[in-house]
């Protein structure tokens, strides 16, 4: 090699070098001679994207089993000689039954006020609306059943925000493989409605999954959350968050001063010292830290999930938790 050649090369290789470990900041605006870069821009607005970056996944995720559903049914189609409709027909539609008079019956009732009208004059429409009702489900199984036989490996990734937990508030296995950090607020019932939910998933993943708890109080709707954040913090103190997040979540409508000391003395917890923590406010800064994480994470609202730094938002049921669970333990397993 020429010394010339030597020479271009070692300045390139440098050039890479120093690009790769000084990468150059770019400005966005400039006020009153002060310099805005794009990170500051980007941490103001961190929140906002978070949801974004969780909305387009979730897009792209939706549309992407269309693509896998429609190509499974036109494979499917194509080796039995028959078209998609077809198929559909006879392996889904036809196999469903009408609905009994009973189950009409039963769904007027529930819906009686909202129709206002006499069930002879309705019934074709429930009949209709029960047998429909029940396609979709058949399909859906369908769908499901031709998706285990292919055997189909999804590679589109979630966005994943990392967020840190409290120790002394994790439930479960701290070396699960799989982290659920929840934000919650005492006095949301949604919140309330996702607590037995995340019960039979701990249940159901007993060894795989933790559970780590993290305030959010919503304290322009829900004034008594804060209060509440701060007695399980003092509860906490004495060993007892859990039990003390569980009394909380149970008398959610119930969380005026008096009831929280009357919460931590059913629980035996010491009185003096858990009612003089209360009074000092002294966790109302770490409440406060745990709020700014969930809105820099993207929290706007209760409950909100991250499932291993995947962001699941509001109480959803089970079979939402296990499709991320069961997807992140594969891929554990991998």
């Amino acid at each position: 090699m020429s010394m010339w050649v030597l020479r271009v090369a070692l300045a390139a290789s440098i050039s890479t070098s120093c690009a790769t470990q000084a990468p150059s900041r770019k400005a966005v605006a400039v006020v009153a001679g002060q310099t805005i870069w794009e990170e500051d821009l980007l941490a103001a607005a961190s929140s906002q994207l978070a949801q974004l970056r969780s909305q387009e996944y979730e897009v792209k995720r939706q549309a992407l089993d269309n693509l896998i559903n429609r190509r499974l049914i036109e494979a499917e189609a194509r080796k039995r000689g028959i078209t998609p409709d077809q198929l559909f027909e006879l392996d889904a539609d036809a196999k469903v039954a009408g609905p009994t008079d009973q189950e009409i019956e039963a769904l007027y009732a529930a819906q009686k006020d909202r129709l206002q009208r006499p069930l002879e004059e309705v019934r074709p429409q429930l009949a209709a609306a029960l047998k429909r009702a029940r396609i979709q489900t058949a399909r859906e199984q369908f769908l499901h059943s031709l998706r285990e036989k292919a055997e189909v490996a999804v590679l589109l990734q979630p966005p994943r925000v990392e967020v840190e937990y409290d120790p002394a508030r994790l439930k479960g296995n701290p070396k699960a493989p799989v982290r659920i950090v929840e934000f919650s607020d005492y006095q949301c019932p949604f919140c309330v409605r996702a607590q037995l939910v995340l019960k039979e998933v701990l249940a159901k993943y007993e060894g795989r999954v933790s559970l780590a708890f993290r305030d959010f109080p919503l304290r322009e709707i829900h004034p008594r959350a804060q209060s509440a954040a701060e007695a399980s913090r003092c509860a906490a103190d004495q060993g007892k968050f859990w039990e003390y997040h569980d009394a909380l979540f149970a008398n959610h409508t119930k969380l005026d001063p008096a009831s929280l000391s009357e919460y931590a003395r059913n629980l035996g917890l010491e009185a003096k010292p858990f009612d003089d923590c209360l009074a000092s406010g002294r966790f109302r800064a770490k409440v406060e830290e745990d709020v700014q994480e969930g809105a820099r994470a993207g929290v706007s609202g209760t409950p909100a999930f991250f499932i291993n730094g995947i962001f699941l938002n509001g109480a959803q049921p089970r079979s939402a938790f296990e499709r991320i669970i069961d997807a992140e333990l594969a891929r554990n397993r991998n």
